[in-house]
């Protein structure tokens, strides 16, 4: 008796072992499924925090809340709807290289400069359109809404105005344009070569001008574009003036 006694002992111990156990598991498990349960009673209604200054406490923001990009300087805007004319020509002087010489080297550089600055008018036109800004200089469109601008018979195309007349510092002159479509050869290596350096020497005067107006380039995206516009252009214009020093060799 003894012997069935302790078995019915350790049977009941081994029950309520059993029972306590299973109870404590399904405790657990209501409590982890809690946070579960409490996210998808509501998933798209993610919390908005807003960091405080110091010693500021932070701040839950409303899920109905919109960023806002900071407000552009006037010299901002400036810049960059000037630097999308002055690129466009340095494109346009690249799209000559391929019929009018056969130096390699100059070939490659040209579709270099060809692809970054025609992301970079890309990038500049998305930037002011993000702003509520046009792409172009006031001054061009103003140009553009002349009395007499579009008249048959003018002595000047109205796209010779607004490209080469309304000039950026460093952009070429019409006369200056004329004379590289017409060379050929070692003469087109040695105008492109001194026009392009002319060219990226203006836009490092641009990015100065920007960073020496009070207010302007705070904006983090364009104070790293300009930045890099600077950096590039300056790599480019040493590269240009050793290929010039070896076109100049007889």
């Amino acid at each position: 008796m003894k012997f069935f006694g302790f078995s019915v002992t350790k049977r009941s111990a081994i029950r309520v072992t059993t029972r306590g156990g299973f109870f404590a598991a399904g405790i657990l498990i209501l409590f982890a499924s809690l946070p579960v349960c409490a996210q998808q009673a509501d998933p798209s209604a993610p919390v908005i925090v807003q960091p405080g200054a110091p010693g500021q406490a932070t701040r839950t923001l409303p899920t109905s809340t919109r960023a806002t990009l900071p407000p552009a300087s006037p010299k901002d805007v400036e810049f960059m709807q000037g630097m999308i004319m002055h690129h466009a020509q340095a494109v346009e002087m690249t799209a000559l290289i391929e019929s009018h010489t056969t130096n390699k080297d100059l070939g490659l550089l040209g579709a270099r400069i060809s692809h970054s600055q025609s992301e970079e008018i890309r990038f500049m036109r998305r930037w002011l359109e993000a702003r509520g800004e046009p792409t172009e200089p006031m001054m061009q469109l103003e140009a553009k809404s002349m009395p007499g601008m579009n008249m048959p018979g003018m002595d000047m195309p109205r796209l010779e105005v607004t490209k080469h007349e309304m000039l950026m510092p460093g952009m070429l002159t019409k006369a200056q344009m004329d004379a590289l479509r017409k060379a050929q050869g070692k003469e087109f290596d040695r105008l492109f070569l001194t026009g392009m350096i002319q060219h990226h020497g203006g836009a490092l005067t641009m990015v100065k001008d920007l960073f020496d107006t009070a207010g302007a380039g705070q904006d983090a995206v364009l104070f790293n574009f300009a930045t890099d516009v600077d950096s590039g252009q300056r790599a480019e214009i040493r590269i240009m003036q050793g290929m010039l020093e070896a076109v100049a060799q007889p």
